[in-house]
């Protein structure tokens, strides 16, 4: 069957294409015009709010008073810092978390053996969580601790804003004026002050911690105000123990060494974010009959470096009253717990996880409503950890929850070791002949308060918390042996 075809003709034109309908271009053209003009306007809109935001972060502060060294009341602060004053004023709250907050119970009642771990002392009367930075200064007025141990003035180093105080109290001790903070007024003052009753020194001063404690009143940096901490940082500087987190102090080791290594001149901002808190979050003791705060970094920031420090210098903070031994109160070694952690090799300061940054519009504050991350996960961990709120609430309560449970064991191994000393003295043992129970009490009992007394439960240093209270409970076994081989 034939196709009905015809061959094409090898020379015709090739078929043109219809013309474009005028009304097609017209859409076209309308099209791309819209598209350019909401480019535009988005553009102009962007660049509107960035000129906005940008005087809005300009505004973040107003300067509404002047402010100086001798302003201490943090109301003045807030009138040109008003974000800053909300959330520090936020540290009244009541929170607790499964293991910690600021709920003040009484943790001798929570669990009656510190009773018996601190008979004959005055934590064994009145051992209370510790409340928010608000009630740092009522609390200590308040602590029935006062009325069993005449306490020094030294307490106010960290209970309230004393900076004032110690400049009038050098002032009177023959340390002239010389403008600005004057570091040797204060250096004077704050002995003069340690050395003072509570009750006496209580009258210099009106305020818990506060703004310029922290901050520069003119600069409104960071800064360190507390002398106990300098004198504390300088004696860390000349030790030997390697901080691999404090890069400035690793620089100034390496230096000429000519001048006392001075925080306010070497740390990174970075650093100052835990310093500060470092002022008072820590291990100290009061030296002599001058009752001189100090920190017992000498050695090292480490648990057993500081112990040995205490041995060298032979303080003890009392006699315990059951067992006879010579033993040491731990304070609340965080800065010290905190250095020995995974954060802090990291380079995560304390002010990350505890005042982390939060925005108001364009402005970018750290949040001074200091609290435990837990509280605040969102804007305090998922920075840095990618996982859900649960999963992480999760991890660090699983790390709390064994950090208490050996606790508990290293509670129960020593109030073993000191009943075991009671019954051996009260059968006629010498003391003499219970000496190695006696320094294995110490030890055991230190390790424990150093875990105990330390305000995360263990999150700090997981590892190295769960090392300390094993050689607790390790000394405390030890010691038993011992007292029940003394004749």
């Amino acid at each position: 069957m034939e196709e009905n075809t015809k061959p094409a003709e090898p020379n015709a034109a090739p078929s043109s294409p219809p013309a474009p309908s005028p009304k097609r271009g017209w859409v076209a053209y309308a099209a791309v015009a819209l598209v350019v003009a909401l480019a535009t306007a988005v553009v102009m809109y962007l660049g509107q709010n960035i000129m906005e935001r940008k005087a809005e972060a300009r505004l973040a502060s107003f300067k509404i008073v002047e402010l100086s060294e001798s302003v201490v009341d943090p109301a003045e602060w807030g009138k040109n810092f008003p974000r800053q004053y909300d959330s520090y004023k936020r540290t009244v709250d009541i929170e607790r978390t499964k293991h910690g907050g600021s709920d003040a119970f009484q943790k001798l009642d929570d669990d009656p053996r510190w009773r018996i771990l601190f008979k004959g002392y005055a934590f064994g009367v009145d051992y209370r969580e510790e409340r928010g930075h608000a009630y740092m200064l009522s609390d200590q007025d308040i602590t029935e601790r006062l009325h069993v141990v005449k306490q020094p003035g030294a307490c106010l180093h960290c209970h309230s804003s004393v900076i004032p105080a110690y400049r009038k109290a050098g002032k009177e001790a023959g340390v002239p004026d010389a403008g600005g903070f004057n570091w040797p007024q204060v250096m004077a003052g704050f002995e003069k002050v340690c050395a003072m009753p509570y009750p006496e020194a209580r009258k210099l001063v009106e305020h818990p911690v506060t703004c310029g404690d922290c901050h520069d009143p003119q600069s409104v940096a960071l800064r360190v105000t507390r002398p106990a901490f300098i004198y504390g940082m300088r004696a860390l500087a000349r030790s030997d123990d390697p901080v691999p987190h404090m890069p400035s102090v690793e620089r100034w080791r390496k230096g000429s060494r000519k001048e006392e290594y001075d925080p306010n001149k070497e740390a990174s901002r970075q650093e100052m974010r835990s310093f500060v808190c470092g002022q008072c979050h820590v291990e100290y003791y009061f030296k002599g009959p001058e009752k001189l705060l100090t920190y017992p970094w000498h050695k090292g920031l480490k648990m057993e470096q500081a112990e040995a420090y205490y041995d060298e210098v032979k303080h003890v903070d009392w006699k315990h009253a059951q067992s006879g031994a010579g033993v040491l109160k731990a304070q609340h070694p965080e800065f010290e717990l905190w250095s020995q952690g995974i954060h802090a090799r990291s380079g995560v300061s304390c002010a990350d996880c505890h005042m982390p940054y939060v925005r108001e519009g364009a402005i970018k504050i750290s949040d001074h409503h200091i609290r435990s991350p837990l509280l605040n996960i969102a804007r305090a961990c998922q920075p840095c950890h990618n996982y859900s709120e649960a999963e992480i609430k999760a991890r660090a309560e699983t790390i709390q929850d064994r950090t208490k449970a050996m606790m508990l064991r290293a509670e129960d191994a020593t109030v073993d070791l000191i009943q075991a000393l009671e019954a051996q003295r009260k059968a006629g043992v010498s003391d003499s002949a219970l000496d190695k129970a006696f320094a294995l009490h110490r030890k055991a009992q230190w390790r424990l308060d150093y875990v105990a007394a330390e305000n995360s439960m263990g999150f700090h240093a997981p590892q190295e918390s769960a090392r300390i209270l094993a050689e607790a409970i390790d000394f405390a076994r030890q010691g038993q042996i011992e007292a029940l081989k003394a004749k």
